[in-house]
């Protein structure tokens, strides 16, 4: 069989990197391998741009920060420098030779996008640390663009949608099977299950964030098509690893977005009227608005803390306001964001800068015994909240209108494939329940500027985008 002069190219670069790789570890010199890395990945970028591009699904779970090893700076390798480069590579394409749709630019995801990155700029300007919020906007921008913008032209074809969420969801497995071994070492213990899953993840919250995110997806890929016997025993085995890596996260969070998740679906599923969701909503928020003092003194009944093996008893503790100090720190943090937004309501204190500006809002009350005077903890545990406290109202509900565009283009889309097209329907359900896990999560806790949340999160709202202009252009050349 005659080898493609391609193929040929392809392997001999390989080999060729392989040999210099080889020579540099018998010198001891660890650190330089990752230059004959960095030339076959820009091979990669410019001749098989797209498997790159798809290859950066595989790589986000399993991406650790350099910073644990060099001691320098944060940055997840190999997945953001990758997105820094591909967003750099496929502008300058598009400038040479544009290739993407003018459609997308009207599109409601998209549109909304803008308006929040337009916004992030705007307060970057006005932050107490400008530096810190243009290097937030930039890490942004490395997600946005390749994923979201650019996404948009590979997710066109079917193939990339499913290859995208197999590459992903394998990766996490891998990351899953790894931390349940780790963690089986110390008998499943509750403590050493906070940090496990070092070094592809921070810690537990996070883990237990994407492990949730992907179970709706791995259903999704087991009934989308009627598959060969090998292939369900495959997606039969991966549920079964993300279910036992879901329940050994102790990450009552990620527990708690999976029944919304089933929630949302049943309701999507059923079709129930938007406006009667909207009228149950109001009415529930004005019942706790008016009930208040009621339901703080139920809370503050609660006494269950999460050390005890008991599942249910778990969940009860993720009510507990009283004893449980992570739920305490979590209401500091909070309290801390409302005050910081009620000092700087319209540009906040700037895009990143929750973690430097938050101590002087902690009140005496509200300080745990993982609190720190030095308000060197992090984040405001909520997308929400963090936005709010960052960027001002309009930073809030540039980042709702995000969530709003979302769910309403992935509903519409939904019902528009008929009830025949059962592929389109299960994979769009799927990413909107996955979706919902991340969402409903993101009320406590961010990770939408890490590579973990964001790839995924971009790479679906990039699949809506791409499946709504396929569908108008077929109508549009098609019309009944």
């Amino acid at each position: 069989m005659r080898i493609s002069q391609q193929a040929f190219n392809l392997v001999f670069v390989a080999l060729l990197l392989a040999t210099l790789s080889g020579f540099l570890i018998w010198k001891d010199l660890y650190i330089l391998t990752l230059f004959p890395l960095g030339l076959m990945l820009v091979y990669f970028a410019l001749y098989q741009t797209e498997k790159i591009f798809l290859a950066i699904a595989f790589f986000t779970p399993l991406s650790f920060n350099i910073e644990e090893i060099s001691r320098s700076f944060g940055l997840f390798i190999p997945s953001e420098p990758l997105l820094f480069g591909l967003m750099l590579l496929f502008t300058a394409m598009e400038i040479k030779s544009p290739f993407l749709s003018t459609k997308i630019w009207k599109h409601p995801i998209v549109l909304a996008v803008l308006f929040y990155v337009f916004w992030v700029f705007l307060t970057a300007i006005t932050s107490s640390h400008p530096l810190v919020s243009f290097k937030f906007l930039i890490s942004k921008l490395w997600f946005i663009v390749p994923v979201l913008i650019f996404g948009t032209h590979f997710f066109k074809k079917d193939i990339n949608k499913i290859a995208f969420f197999w590459l992903f969801i394998s990766a996490v497995c891998i990351t899953i099977i790894y931390t349940l071994i780790q963690h089986a070492s110390y008998n499943f213990g509750e403590k050493e299950g906070h940090w496990v899953m070092y070094p592809f993840f921070k810690d537990h919250t996070i883990y237990g964030a994407i492990v949730a995110l992907v179970l709706p997806l791995a259903f999704m890929l087991y009934f989308y098509k009627k598959h060969s016997l090998l292939v369900q025993s495959v997606l039969i085995l991966i549920v079964t690893v993300i279910l036992i890596g879901l329940f050994f996260s102790y990450t009552r969070a990620a527990w708690l977005s999976i029944v919304i998740a089933i929630a949302v679906g049943t309701l999507i599923y059923y079709r129930v009227n938007f406006k009667f969701l909207v009228g149950i909503g109001i009415f529930g928020l004005g019942i706790l608005f008016f009930q208040w003092d009621k339901v703080e003194m139920e809370l503050a009944r609660n006494k269950y803390e999460h050390t005890t093996e008991s599942f249910d008893e778990r969940l009860q503790s993720a009510a507990n306001v009283t004893t449980d100090a992570s739920n305490l720190e979590r209401i500091n943090r909070w309290s801390c964001a409302l005050a910081m937004f009620k000092e700087r309501p319209v540009f906040g204190y700037g895009p990143g800068t929750y973690a430097f500006e938050y101590a002087p809002f902690q009140e005496p009350e509200n300080l745990t015994i993982i609190s720190t005077n030095f308000g060197d903890m992090g984040n405001a545990h909520s997308e929400y909240l963090g936005s709010l406290s960052e960027m001002g109202f309009i930073g809030l509900l540039a980042f709702l209108g995000i969530l709003v565009s979302i769910f309403y283009s992935g509903i519409t889309l939904y019902y528009r494939f008929s009830k025949t097209d059962k592929k389109n329907r299960v994979l769009v359900l799927g990413m909107l329940l996955a979706l919902t896990t991340y969402f409903s999560h993101a009320f406590l806790n961010n990770f939408l500027d890490t590579d973990k949340a964001a790839v995924p999160i971009w790479g679906m709202c990039a699949m809506l985008v791409a499946w709504k202009i396929q569908l108008d252009e077929e109508l549009s050349s098609n019309p009944k």
